[in-house]
């Protein structure tokens, strides 16, 4: 460890450096990566989703990943490609496949309403992988052919997917 450097464990930690200066460290936040003066997708995902939060900017259409409203668009910066989908309850949605001729990133997900799955099901249609997505925790999903996004609560779900 370096003088006077903290350390970061998975929960909220105080150290107290060399100068006898208190210092609160904690993971949140850790993903907002800012790379070359760059927005990372992370923090896009999160201001869409702060912006989302309002009920009355949701996609009036369930099932199909679409544009963000306007108001959202011109308040998220940087030049990422930006969807979202409403999902009914045991809706489900499939993540679009990798353009062929994009290079390979993962998908940045951010859950802003409600809960979901994201499921990988194998060509014999069994179920091969199954994570949780869970409402306000950005979740990365690298090489996402195949999977599929399923609203498993009671309530409309609401997901905002962010592409470098």
């Amino acid at each position: 460890m370096f003088s006077g450097m903290p350390t970061v464990s998975a929960s909220s930690t105080t150290s107290v450096t060399e100068r006898n200066e208190t210092i609160t460290v904690s993971p949140e936040g850790i993903g907002d990566i800012v790379m070359a003066g760059e927005a990372s997708g992370y923090a896009a995902a999160r201001r869409a989703a702060a912006l989302l939060a309002q009920p009355e900017l949701w996609p009036r259409q369930y099932g199909q990943w679409q544009r963000p409203p306007r108001p959202v668009r011109q308040r998220v910066p940087g030049r990422m490609r930006m969807s979202v989908v409403a999902l009914a309850p045991n809706g489900f949605v499939t993540l679009p496949a990798a353009r062929p001729t994009a290079p390979v990133h993962g998908d940045v997900l951010l859950v802003v309403h409600g809960r979901m799955h994201a499921v990988i099901i194998g060509s014999d249609g069994r179920l091969l992988e199954v994570q949780e997505l869970v409402a306000g925790r950005t979740r990365v999903l690298g090489g996402v052919d195949g999977r599929q996004l399923v609203n498993t609560g009671s309530e409309p779900a609401v997901v905002v997917r962010v592409t470098a």
